[in-house]
């Protein structure tokens, strides 16, 4: 099945990569199945793509706690930093930019006098 791909989410290649991470569920497992495991990664890459909050992920991804749990889950066992391994082989540096908003500028540097003229 195809999938809309959204932005910040995995595309199905990529998916295709990772998910000899994620086994599936076993027969006869008890217990209610867990979230789908794509969807809670597009969740965390949405997260850290966009920089926003836990609580404002898109309900498309599931409950904000559930897809931190699962973050952390798999930060814990070493899982995110293998996937962002795994993606990062083909990655450009020519596709890395820096946003100012990251970056702490001194007041003076926006055109402020020195000394905190008061």
């Amino acid at each position: 099945m195809k999938r809309v791909i959204r932005r910040y989410e995995l595309t199905d290649e990529e998916w295709e990569r990772l998910k000899k991470y994620f086994p599936e569920r076993q027969p006869g497992t008890l217990g209610r199945p867990r979230k789908d495991s794509r969807d809670m990664l597009n969740g965390i890459f949405w997260i850290a793509r966009s920089g926003a909050a836990w609580r404002d992920l898109p309900e498309r991804y599931g409950p904000w706690q559930t897809v931190y749990k699962r973050f952390a889950e798999w930060q814990k066992s070493g899982l995110i930093e293998k996937i962002f391994h795994e993606l990062g082989e083909d990655a450009d540096p020519e596709d890395i930019s820096i946003d100012s908003t990251y970056i702490k500028a001194h007041k003076a540097s926006a055109g402020a006098e020195r000394g905190g003229g008061r």
